[in-house]
């Protein structure tokens, strides 16, 4: 055997035992314990004054699909071991960079949730926060042709942002 063989040889071992004392590990970054099985998700209220009808129902899908599909745990009806619920609580539209001769050179879409999360396994893990996020698109586009492009972009942006917050406590 050569130097390099005995080296992978020996560190091969550490390397494994180590990972297995993080507990489950996970190349998106989260941190799940082996106790956590599931998730539940409630339908989040629009509570905006504004916004398409659907947004709630997208928002709530769109967290589903991460914590199901990043996070490997299995989605149920409600009482789950991580439980989040909340409310759509901002949908405005302001416009940004004045330019000469005319009232904005772009426009901005910001999107507001309040969460509520629940780890039923760790009676301290447990939080409530507002979690905003915006796009930006030119003033010329008509926002009919560009809303849902932004929504889905801002939807994946706040549902990673409470991915992290609930899973990645680096």
């Amino acid at each position: 055997m050569n130097l390099k063989g005995i080296i992978l040889y020996c560190l091969l071992p550490i390397a494994y035992c180590l990972l297995q004392g993080c507990g489950v590990y996970s190349f998106t970054g989260a941190s799940v314990s082996p106790d956590i099985k599931n998730f539940s998700v409630e339908l989040f209220v629009n509570r905006a004054n504004n916004g398409p009808a659907a947004l709630a129902q997208t928002f709530t899908d769109r967290l589903k699909l991460k914590f199901q599909t990043e996070a490997n745990l299995r989605q149920v009806p409600n009482q789950g071991d991580l439980q989040f619920r909340g409310a759509i609580t901002g949908y405005t539209f302001t416009s940004e960079a004045p330019i000469a001769g005319q009232t904005s050179g772009l426009n901005k879409l910001t999107i507001t949730v309040q969460v509520d999360y629940t780890n039923t396994k760790d009676e301290k893990d447990k939080w409530t926060e507002n979690f905003s996020r915006y796009a930006q698109f030119s003033s010329s586009e008509d926002i009919q042709s560009v809303e849902n492009s932004l929504i889905e972009e801002i939807n994946r942006q706040l549902v990673d942002d409470i991915f992290q917050k609930a899973l990645v406590k680096w």
